[in-house]
């Protein structure tokens, strides 16, 4: 690959030359480093004694250069031979003006054997006249090669074999008696390049390529194989052999996660494959769709052990063996475990390269090549990487500490057209400024499917790795952690030996178990090999015993620390010298391992975060029982205090859990529940041996469960809840969760009836489930502000959540907005319908779906009394980069025209992503088109479906739409115009517009209009044409009569079955109204009859679109329900809205209410009707096929939304109505159907 600075010009215009004098200049100032393999001269000197050239622009004298950038010492002028020289001058080539012109390829010193001179037969000098005079045209053309640095004297043969090359390729004409040709200086000068320019450039990236050819080779060999989780015991294993493919998920965000990474990994684990954007590995770099800037700067986040040194080393073996990113030149991978050594010297940029890899000291410059620097382990950083404070550098020669070089290489003050990937823990981010990162990545480690991948791959006994699935999948525990694939090695290493060795086969179920038969395993190992003792001999001997006390001393004392990396001072403080901490390293080389740098320098660490927590656990339990000192209380105490404080066991514990719940983050989460857990005898015994005695503790142990109840029932968040729940767990008490367990098995679960601790319980229950949380109803519980708060930890692992009609009050919607802007959130869909949002409620919700941490793909805000206000706050949203939108639906909102040509703004915009958009029955009319057909034919649109459903469109707006619609931009599939006043016009000019764009639209919904025959046949044809994308067609029904505006359009005649109506509804007015009466009205025995409940149902079923209006007084029920509603009995059963056969209305003369299946809902919005006498008007509209049925109230022939039950049909619905007499209500309730 030809770097920037070395490629050609295909062409040279006339001012080219000139135009290099500023370039020139600019370069010079750029170039750093050792000069490199050539630099070449050209001089253009008339036939003379006194040879001149003269200026190819202007009279003014000047050096002009030509320079073909290699490596070039700043030091060192560029040589030139000036016009005062005794042999060599210049003339003008337009003037007779003196000047200099000089084509310079740049190096260093001159050296004469290398020049080549090109000259015609007899010329007693090389020598160049104006090029636009009539004078001799001889040009003469200067080469030299030569070496710059005595370091590159090696190089001599290959320079003398360039300087050959060009002086063939130039003697030629000379030779043939032949002069260049004549012709104007850009076209001699192109020439020129064509000839030389090729060969110079692939010169001088030999050096190059042999380095990476080296590199590569250097890399691969040190990559190709990996040992798990240890550094040196047995044969390693090819990394292309065991790799499994992790899921990188784009963040989207640089929000610093300081939780306890045990909480993110329960988080990560359930979200749903395919909800997140994921990210090849090879791909890393690459822009995604709508990315403005190109990626500089990736940052890699994940747990500790999830994979992210193993991605670095899989993304440079890809490389180095020649399968991806053949675009990058080179690669350099550092560690800052290795950095860390480096702290307090100095190097410049190009001299820590070589120092790691010194394959490449043959190049002195590296802005010239596409690299990419690898910083992995941030969170090992020990470095001060101060970006504030730290000197700003730009030359990749000047030396300086390594913090500041890191600095500026990330600033991109240094190389800034260098790529970089910086890999860490979660909590460490946010030693990067956020400016200074162009993505953000996320490792999610191993889902179900490379979990099972992973065991199946590790055994070849296939019955074994099923055995060891089979069992994770028992314990949720044991199968969140298995999202870590150290913690799958760990898990197989475990239970691998519990198989092969174990009589009883009890397998560990919680973390405890398996960490201490971990323990164990790797102890018989090193008793075995390194100690020479048989499989049967005791696990402890005292030198055992002596290295776990000691590692689990360094492992409390630098878990406090935070430190994970461990450094020969860090082994000092803990009493342990570089020496024995080999030897540990050496025989416990699965719970403890060294590495070494570059110079031999030993870095330690244990092989996984969880490892250390439960060293540190075991030392302060040992330090506990054997010496009665507390460490999380006092490290060091004197012989009196120990004296006089004896210690209390049930203290100990109760402190462990409060000292716990006082961490802000969670950083003590699993080093409790390692604590717990050894305090039950089972485990004692496990370690019998390194436990010199083991004590009879259930009491000890009920009392801390019973604590640790009392403290879920206090007022915790539900990450510490959920964290005792495990502690729970650990220390096999499940009373809690078998009690909420039962109640949801009996459908006997009163969320109001429920205790915090229950509360607590049913929470982590949910979260626990064996299935990820799918769709979350509030109607499954009670519909109340408190249960949609105490539920909040469900709605945010949910991927859907459905909040219809749940009356929302500002403090729930604060909450939900809360719970969008949650970096932890899974929400996918939202569903808000029927709820009275009203603009302040959705600015709530739009600042949530701002946030960068916000992932929504859909929501649904049907029905929630929106006005253009909303649309201001949403346009925002539709624009943003970070935005994950998909589908909004806005349907049944009065936003009339002014708002859709605001949310055309939005549409617009080059960043919307929006596929979906649904504005039925929103007050529309032929004025919005106009906005709508500019989004559809615009270049950036990503619009996909669009539902104008029920609005009065007409031809005028289906034609504005047409246009739009015929677009080549256009990407629509999906149109709904059905019910929009459209006829045979506005069908002819959707025809046209499928005519001129016909190769997206899929399904098209004009039904409910009147297109005649013509406007039919014009449509139908598209079905037909097989140059058409066109599959479903809906024109019926269709007529005159949908031609009406409005809902009014589906009005239908009503008619009371007489043979239903109860004896104390007393029919009047040709039966189109009905009142409560207290006499028995004397209508005749039949079946179909109420015989206790004051109803009645209307004759005929409806399937289609229907609407009606009433008008009621007092108490009434408005309602439709399938046919076999109960007639019999008086019980809830019967009355409409009681059961799951019937959906009602109900009107109490003030206010409204909604039932369905025995739940009914009050609206918390009056009528503003207070008088009995006054009558009050109610619309209903039944789409069925859509599963839709609507209530409005009727004020001056404007409908004003209520509610919809959003659910599917699947008989006729009967419409009826019930009164109501009570002590509250006037007797005289009646309905009267309306006329339309």
């Amino acid at each position: 690959m030809i770097p920037t600075g070395l490629q050609k010009p295909d062409c040279i215009d006339p001012t080219w030359v000139s135009c290099q004098k500023d370039v020139i200049k600019d370069l010079r100032s750029d170039i750093d480093g050792q000069p490199s393999c050539a630099e070449q001269m050209i001089w253009l000197k008339p036939e003379s004694s006194d040879s001149c050239c003269m200026s190819c622009c202007s009279n003014e004298s000047k050096d002009l250069g030509i320079i073909f950038k290699g490596q070039i010492s700043v030091d060192k002028p560029v040589t030139a031979l000036q016009r005062d020289s005794p042999c060599l001058s210049c003339v003008s080539c337009s003037n007779d003006a003196s000047k200099e012109v000089q084509f310079a390829f740049k190096g260093g010193s001159l050296c004469t054997e290398d020049i080549i001179q090109l000259q015609s037969p007899g010329s007693p000098h090389p020598s160049c006249e104006s090029c636009k005079s009539d004078a001799s045209k001889e040009i003469v053309i200067f080469f030299k090669r030569f070496l710059s640095s005595p370091k590159q004297t090696h190089k001599r043969e290959s320079s003398k074999d360039f300087h050959q090359e060009c002086t063939e390729d130039f003697r030629s004409p000379r030779e043939d008696g032949k002069v260049l040709e004549d012709g104007p200086l850009e076209e001699i000068i192109k020439r020129f390049c064509d000839n030389v320019n090729g060969k110079l450039i692939d010169h001088l990236h030999k050096d190059a390529a042999v380095c990476q050819h080296v590199l590569k080779s250097a890399l691969s060999k040190k990559f190709q194989c990996v040992s798990e989780g240890i550094a040196k015991t047995g044969d390693p294993t090819p990394l292309n052999q065991i790799y499994t493919d992790l899921y990188i998920t784009e963040s989207g965000t640089e929000e610093v996660n300081e939780e306890h990474e045990v909480r993110h990994i329960e988080a990560v684990s359930r979200k749903q494959v395919g909800e997140e954007v994921t990210i090849r590995l090879e791909h890393l770099f690459k822009e995604s769709p709508g990315q403005i800037y190109p990626v500089r700067t990736v940052m890699t986040r994940g747990v500790a052990g999830i994979g992210k040194t193993v991605l670095t080393q899989k993304f440079t073996l890809d490389w180095a063996e020649n399968k991806t990113n053949q675009d990058i030149q080179f690669i350099f991978p550092f560690t800052f475990r290795e950095l860390n050594v480096l702290k307090g010297k100095k190097f410049s940029l190009v001299e820590l390269v070589h120092h790691f890899f010194t394959q490449t000291k043959e190049i002195h410059e590296f802005k010239e090549y596409q690299i990419v620097f690898i910083l992995d382990g941030l969170d090992e950083c020990r470095l001060p990487l101060d970006f504030q404070n730290n000197e700003i550098l730009t030359d990749v020669t000047e030396s300086a500490s390594v913090d500041v070089l890191l600095t500026n290489l990330i600033r991109g003050k240094l190389l800034p057209f260098a790529r970089l990937w910086i890999t860490t823990r979660p909590a460490a981010a946010n030693q990067i400024p956020p400016g200074c990162v162009d993505m953000v990545t996320e490792v999610r480690g191993f889902a179900d499917p490379q979990k099972e991948e992973y065991f199946k791959k590790r055994f070849r006994d296939e019955e074994l790795a099923h055995k060891i699935i089979a069992h994770i999948k028992t314990s949720r525990t044991l199968h969140t952690m298995c999202y870590i694939p150290v913690f799958c090695w760990i898990t197989a290493t475990v239970l691998e030996h519990v198989f092969k060795t174990s009589q009883t086969k009890e397998l560990p179920k919680t973390l405890t178990e398996m960490y201490i038969h971990y323990l164990v395993v790797q102890t018989k190992v090193k008793m075995v090999k390194y100690d020479g003792d048989d499989e049967t001999d005791e696990h402890w001997s005292p030198k055992s015993r002596k290295m776990t006390e000691s590692l689990g001393k360094l492992a409390f004392d630098q878990l406090q620390k935070g430190n994970l990396v461990f450094y020969e001072s860090d082994l000092r403080e803990c009493g342990i010298g570089i020496k024995e901490a080999s030897e540990y390293s050496g025989v416990f080389t699965q719970i403890f391992k060294v590495e070494r740098g570059l110079y031999d320098d030993k870095l330690f660490s244990f092989v996984h975060l969880s490892v250390q927590e439960f060293l540190a656990a075991l030392h302060v339990h040992l330090t506990f029982t054997k010496r009665g000192v507390n460490l999380l209380k006092e490290k060091n105490p004197s012989k009196l205090s120990k004296l006089f404080n004896k210690p209390n066991v049930t203290s100990f514990y109760h402190s462990a859990v409060d000292e716990s719940l006082q961490s802000p983050n969670g950083h003590l989460d699993l080093f409790l529940r390692f604590l717990l857990g050894l305090s039950l005898e089972t485990n004692q015994k496990l370690l019998q041996g390194l436990m010199t005695q083991t004590e009879r503790c259930s009491q000890t142990n009920q009392e801390t469960v019973e604590y640790i109840k009392e403290k879920i029932n206090g007022n915790l968040s539900a990450e510490k809840s959920i964290n005792l729940f495990h502690c729970l767990n650990e220390l096999n008490d499940g009373s809690l969760l078998q009690e909420i367990q039962q109640f949801l098995s009996s459908g006997a679960l009163l969320t109001d009836k429920l205790s915090p601790t229950q509360w607590s319980a049913l929470v982590f229950l949910l979260l626990s489930s064996e299935k990820t949380v799918d769709v979350f109803d509030l109607n499954r519980f009670s519909v109340s502000e408190e249960v949609l708060l105490r539920l909040l930890p469900v709605v945010k692992a949910s991927k859907k959540v459905v909040l219809t009609f749940c009356v929302l009050s500002q403090r729930s919607l604060e909450a939900l907005s809360s719970a969008l802007s949650t970096k932890s959130s899974s929400l996918r869909e939202l569903d808000l319908s029927n709820n009275n949002l009203q603009d302040s409620g959705m600015k709530l919700i739009a600042d949530g779906l701002k946030s960068p941490n916000c992932t929504l793909k859909t929501i649904r805000t049907s029905g929630c009394s929106l006005s253009e206000r909303s649309v201001d706050l949403l346009c925002p949203v539709l624009s943003s980069r970070l935005s994950c939108l998909r589908e909004l639906d806005l349907s049944n909102n009065i936003l009339q025209d002014s708002a859709v040509n605001k949310l055309s703004d939005g549409l617009r915009h080059p960043l919307c992503q929006l596929e979906t958009l649904r504005l039925n029955l929103c007050c529309l009319s032929a004025t919005s088109c106009e906005a709508l057909s500019a989004v559809l034919s615009s270049e950036s649109t990503s619009l996909k479906e669009l539902d104008l459903n029920n609005n009065n469109l007409e031809d005028s707006g289906v034609k504005l739409l047409s246009a739009g619609l015929g677009s080549s931009y256009c990407k629509l599939e999906t149109l709904r115009l059905s019910g929009c006043l459209v006829t045979g016009k506005g069908f002819a000019s959707l025809a046209s517009a499928l005519k001129s764009n016909p190769s997206h639209l899929r399904d098209l919904d004009l039904s409910y209009n009147c297109p005649g025959d013509l406007g039919v046949k014009l449509l139908s044809a598209n079905l037909k044409d097989p140059q058409s994308r066109l599959e479903i067609l809906r024109t019926d029904p269709a007529g005159v009569e949908w031609l009406r505006p409005g809902l009014r359009k589906y009005c239908c005649k009503l008619t009371v079955d007489t043979n239903t109506v109860n004896r104390h509804v007393k029919l009047s007015d040709n039966n189109t109204e009905a009142s409560y009466v207290a006499e028995a009205q004397s209508y005749p025995d039949h079946p179909d009859r109420f015989d206790k409940n004051h109803q009645m149902m209307c004759s005929d079923g409806l399937t289609g679109r229907c609407y009606w209006e009433v008008k009621l007084m007092g108490g009434v029920h408005v309602s439709v329900s399938y046919k076999g509603i109960t007639r019999r009995g008086e019980g809830n059963d019967g009355w409409f809205g009681g059961n799951d056969q019937s959906w009602t209305l109900f009107y109490d003369g003030i206010s409204y209410s909604i039932w369905h299946n025995k739940r009914g809902i009050s609206i918390p919005y009056t009528t503003g009707t207070t008088s009995s006498s006054s009558c009050h008007r109610i619309a209903v509209y039944l789409d069925w096929p859509a599963g839709t049925l609507s209530f409005y109230r009727v004020s001056s022939d404007a409908l004003i939304h209520i509610h919809t039950f959003h659910t599917t049909f699947t008989e006729p619905l009967f419409p009826g109505f019930g009164l109501w007499s009570w002590v509250s209500v006037p007797r005289d309730s009646s309905v009267r159907l309306i006329s339309m």
